[in-house]
């Protein structure tokens, strides 16, 4: 693909978006409609500044990995094995990502759970067992018959529905017993822990740019684009205004998304913390999306019921699509990092890819049927994503000051923000190893 010279304008700019929309269809899934309601009805509003810096933080981490890879045109994994330190056949940094990739395996499975329960609850004549079955056949095959634009763009559609939806229901709760008072967004906003954290950091591990979309986001900058434009850095003064020029979009299109579903992702937790909370609802498995739909009934009526079952099927389903893709990718890098399988071309590493497709929903799909507990499935998933984060700004940050071209790297205040938010990842996944974990052993 020959080099593009980057949009003008702003209305270029916005034509050129696409990662960034990507990965705000995946992130308004689990995390939004799972695990930040369970957080909000376990703790009620005090975690509310938690989550607006869990989402808005890690953008700076992000912004980091797809400037090497734009830059440099290396995979997320492999340029996580360029960090120095003790090596596996890999580097140190890497190990956390493989525990991590079998964890999300469970996640993925408890997404499958709430797709299958939603199926079932809206009367598909079949089990949830077959249901979970028949889904993950067409996954596959849409994935493998490469049918992927077409479920990206359907699913955006709806998740966008959905999401303004529930916008909507934060909004008409005022007019409800349930009204969310100034003294309760003061509470949220007054930087206090609960007792027990294991939620919030699962939470923290999912919510906004998870650690799994922080991986995933150089492989979409790479697909959709950005780093073929770039073209290969050949130290000209030529591709460095090209890279600039497209790393403002990418700048443009990743903060597009923050604002997207950090929107989706507070009005999830007030909706939790201010319905489920005060009704004193558990957000458990064996009642999870009948739990979950009260957000929308007791705001709406009993009539949104098949509004909330639609909304949650779209997001949970497009989740489960772009995870499949996206671990897929993965895995075929995994084997390339860990020199396992070394591709002879682009077109057999797609053809893996395609193997890649249906071996995940096998993998996934056997864990639900094996384990049917969608919640607990889920939170495995989201603290591994935890535990991961602070192994990712360490990466980020070394990307930035040792393998990222000097040309293109950004000002003062942003490097600022990426040290910020690398600390405070490491600090958080340092709390909860020391309060959550420790104390167990």
């Amino acid at each position: 693909m020959k080099p593009l010279d980057p949009p003008a304008d702003w209305r270029g700019i916005v034509r050129q978006l696409g990662p960034g929309v990507i990965i705000s269809a995946s992130i308004v899934g689990s995390g939004e409609l799972i695990v930040t309601p369970k957080l909000g009805a376990s703790v009620g509003m005090t975690l509310l500044w938690f989550i607006i810096g869990g989402c808005v933080l890690k953008v700076f981490i992000q912004l980091a990995l797809g400037r090497y890879t734009v830059s440099s045109g290396k995979t997320t994994l492999e340029a996580l094995d360029l960090v120095p330190g003790p090596r596996l056949r890999v580097s140190w940094v890497l190990w956390p990502f493989f525990l991590m990739f079998v964890a999300m395996i469970f996640q993925v499975a408890g997404i499958m759970g709430g797709v299958a329960s939603i199926a079932h609850i809206m009367g598909v004549p079949v089990s949830k067992q077959v249901a979970a079955i028949v889904i993950a056949i067409v996954t596959a095959a849409l994935l493998v018959v490469g049918r992927y634009k077409l479920v990206e763009r359907v699913s955006l559609v709806f998740v966008v529905v959905f999401t303004l939806c529930t916008i909507a229901a934060m909004f008409a709760l005022q007019s409800t017993p349930y009204a969310i008072t100034w003294a309760e967004i003061g509470e949220g906003m007054s930087f206090n822990l609960p007792p027990s954290t294991t939620v919030a950091f699962a939470a923290f591990g999912v919510i906004g740019v998870g650690a799994v979309e922080l991986i995933y986001y150089p492989y979409w900058c790479i697909e959709k684009g950005y780093g073929k434009h770039v073209g290969p850095q050949d130290g000209t003064p030529a591709w460095t205004a090209r890279a600039r020029g497209w790393l403002r979009v990418m700048q443009v299109d990743a903060w597009v998304a923050c604002v997207i579903y950090t929107v989706a992702t507070i009005a999830f937790y007030l909706l939790g913390a201010a319905v489920l909370h005060k009704e004193g609802l558990a957000v458990e498995n064996a009642d999870m999306i009948v739990t979950l739909s009260a957000m929308y009934q007791q705001t709406f009526g009993e009539w949104s019921l098949w509004l909330f079952l639609c909304g949650g099927f779209a997001v949970l389903y497009s989740t489960l699509f772009v995870a499949t893709a996206a671990n897929a990718r993965l895995l075929v890098d995994s084997l390339s990092v860990l020199r396992v399988k070394q591709y002879a071309d682009d077109a057999e590493r797609a053809l893996w890819v395609k193997y890649a497709c249906v071996a995940i929903p096998v993998a996934f799909t056997s864990v639900y049927l094996i384990w049917e507990s969608p919640v607990t499935l889920v939170l495995i998933g989201a603290l591994s994503q935890g535990l991961m984060l602070p192994f990712l700004a360490i990466g980020a940050i070394y990307l930035h000051h040792r393998r990222t071209e000097k040309s293109i790297l950004p000002g003062r205040a942003t490097v600022t923000a990426l040290w910020l938010a690398g600390l405070a990842m490491i600090a958080v996944g340092a709390y909860q190893f020391v309060t959550e974990i420790l104390k167990r052993v």
